[in-house]
């Protein structure tokens, strides 16, 4: 029988085994996520369910990508103070609570994605059951919106899974797959969608114990247990995120250490501490950071082309890797170069990346059959996209495209990823040239998310649309910009890695103007990435922007690239490099850097941006913050470099700008 009672998420039909099965379905919404309004509902619903008593409750999700994605992140904008926030927080865990204190066995049916407030409401529930597919997802990814679980997900997953295993997961916000969860003990059963159902029955009808963390595991909730673990934790946490910019990670520690030993006093204190969280800056920022990339997200929607096939002509290392993850992806790839010999590498290091990738050997090796090398281009006339990742010259690129274009099936287009060099210098032999887009993507590409998507003022709007789709279909965010040097993200962090030289010439140790950029909150110091992406590299990409907005070159770089020195790939740069990493150099301790090391290093980076705004190379301001997080790095924590400038003031940055220019 169905409830005959109206709800806009919620609906629930009894089985003829007094089975309830609550079903979401949130409204007007391709995503099911925890609102404040969905939560009334389901308070609602769950004490008629209480009344009834049933022989038990399946809650599920009538969405077809996921159970429930978590809280809705857009109605954290709108909270400004903490009481507020106290107040939400504490009626969602009241909601949570209800579900955990029905007297009869409780099931969550999950598929898809299992996140932060839908994990918790999951941990609510008795017992879990989970799709067994690549595609289920499980996790507490909250540290990385600057908060914590606050809907007693930091109280129960200790409780179910063992306290250092739950602090990983939910300091790290890494989600696991359905195999995972079950291996940790999150989910009681993993089973092929056919049998969802019919496994939730069987543990309402014939409910077995309630899963508890092995013994070890559970020791390590002990008091003396979580007080030594907590050292280990915050060092570790300490490494990728300071205190200063991310309180979050640490505040989950505090909470662990010193309440756990009382459920309701640590579930009144994880509410507390939430909403002082999630009403400061750097939680308010990493908020919208979320949404700047959902933005992104948006951009690539479906086109009328179904990509399939992907041709990648140059197996060096941007054009391997993107070769490599589009086979990651599900795509066909072929991979071109001049001979064999040069493509092999590329093929060694997509083995490791699929090995890393997938778990399971059929999937390496279904990967490895996706990609094929193809030294004679014969791939070229069946792509549905050809990519162009040769090294960065224009002639060359020209003469390849002469090449390419007459053997490009219809409907298909070109793309390069060309990082400094205008489209507009690329298409003038080319008899078509509204089928070239940019696609740049930066190493590495594994991990960097984004993808310049560049529009030359000839490329056709059916192409770029085409682009934006390629790039989310393979699990990147897309950032349109105009075609100019540099684009947005080399334009603008190029005058901050040449800054970085002239102080390093000027006698500032290396590690202290590394260490300033990181404090400031960069993932990486400058010195550190001109090494890692090759002082050579560094040197061309300056001298097509110097030629074409008049930057100066620091002799510094030409002196290091003649002698050989390239950096991480050489052995050595600005550091000398053992097994890939940087030879510490020794600092003097009453060494004192200089008070304006920071402003000299991050202002050029800031005024790069704003140009690019003001000259259209982006669409909008929130579209530049966008690009330079996600493809530099920049301080998430911040807000990106243009909301940066609008916290400080952008007077008081301009004075200090003028001030510098005058000494400098």
């Amino acid at each position: 029988m169905n409830d005959e009672t109206e709800h806009r998420n919620w609906w629930i039909e009894t089985d003829f085994d007094d089975i309830a099965w609550l079903h979401f379905d949130k409204a007007k919404s391709s995503t099911n996520v925890l609102s404040a309004e969905v939560l009334e509902e389901l308070n609602q619903l769950l004490e008629d369910i209480d009344r009834e008593s049933p022989r038990g409750l399946v809650v599920l999700s009538d969405k077809p990508n996921g159970f429930i994605a978590g809280a809705d992140v857009t109605e954290f904008t709108s909270i400004t103070d903490r009481d507020t926030a106290l107040q939400l927080i504490r009626r969602g865990q009241e909601v949570i609570d209800r579900l955990a204190n029905l007297s009869f066995p409780t099931v969550s049916l999950i598929h898809g994605f299992c996140l932060g407030g839908g994990l918790e409401l999951a941990l609510a529930c008795r017992y879990r059951v989970a799709r067994d597919d690549s595609g289920t997802r499980l996790g507490l990814p909250e540290v990385r919106l600057g908060i914590h679980p606050g809907f007693g997900g930091s109280v129960r997953l200790p409780r179910l899974i063992g306290g250092l295993a739950a602090m990983d997961l939910m300091l790290s916000g890494r989600t696991v797959s359905s195999y995972q969860a079950r291996k940790l003990g999150i989910v009681d059963k993993i089973v092929p969608d056919r049998h969802l159902r019919a496994a939730a029955c069987a543990l309402i009808l014939e409910p077995p114990p309630k899963h508890r963390p092995k013994w070890w595991a559970g020791l390590t909730n002990a008091a003396p247990a979580r007080k030594l673990a907590s050292v280990f934790l915050r060092k570790k946490v300490a490494e990728r995120a300071p205190a200063e910019h991310y309180p979050a990670p640490y505040a989950l520690i505090d909470l662990w250490e010193n309440h756990f030993d009382g459920p309701l006093t640590m579930l009144r204190k994880e509410a507390e501490s939430v909403a002082g969280l999630i009403t400061g800056p750097a939680a308010q920022n990493l908020v919208r950071t979320f949404l700047l990339q959902e933005r992104l997200k948006g951009l690539g929607k479906k086109t009328d082309q179904v990509v399939e096939h992907v041709h990648v002509v140059g197996a060096g290392i941007m054009g391997g890797d993107i070769a490599a993850w589009c086979a990651v992806q599900g795509l066909r790839v072929t991979l071109q170069d001049r001979e064999p010999k040069y493509i092999a590498p590329a093929i060694q290091r997509a083995h490791a990346l699929f090995r890393r990738r997938f778990k399971i050997s059929r999937e390496v090796q279904a990967a490895m059959d996706r990609l094929m090398p193809d030294h004679k281009g014969v791939g070229i006339s069946q792509a549905d996209v050809v990519i162009e990742a040769i090294f960065e010259d224009r002639d060359a690129k020209r003469a390849l495209y002469r090449e390419i274009e007459p053997r490009l099936k219809p409907g298909a287009w070109l793309a390069t990823n060309t990082s400094s060099i205008p489209l507009e210098e690329l298409t003038e032999d080319m008899e078509q040239p509204e089928r070239l887009v940019g696609l740049h993507f930066f190493n590495p590409v594994a991990k960097m998310q984004l993808v310049e998507i560049v529009k030359s003022i000839v490329s056709s709007d059916a192409v770029v649309k085409h682009a934006l789709a390629f790039a989310r279909r393979i699990d990147r965010l897309p950032l349109p910009v105009r075609s100019s040097p540099g684009f947005l993200v080399n334009r603008a962090l190029m005058p901050y890695l040449l800054e970085a030289v002239i102080l390093e010439s000027e006698g500032i140790p290396a590690p202290v103007i590394d260490k300033a950029a990181r404090q400031f909150g960069m993932p990486m110091g400058p010195v550190e990435l001109a090494d890692t992406v090759g002082l050579d590299i560094c040197l061309h990409v300056a001298e097509i922007l110097g030629s074409q907005l008049g930057t100066e070159i620091p002799e510094r770089l030409r002196s290091l690239v003649a002698a050989g020195q390239l950096g991480r790939k050489s052995g050595s740069g600005f550091y000398k490099y053992k097994k890939g990493k940087p030879v510490r150099i020794k600092v003097e301790k009453d060494y004192h850097p200089p008070d304006y090391l920071t402003d000299r290093l991050i202002l050029p980076l800031l005024n790069a941006t704003v140009a690019c705004v003001r000259e259209g190379v982006v669409e909008t301001p929130d579209f530049a913050d966008a690009g330079m997080i996600y493809g530099t790095g920049f301080a998430p924590f911040l807000g990106g470099p243009i909301h940066y400038i609008q916290d400080e003031g952008a007077d008081r940055l301009h004075d200090k700008m003028k001030h510098l220019e005058a000494a400098y």
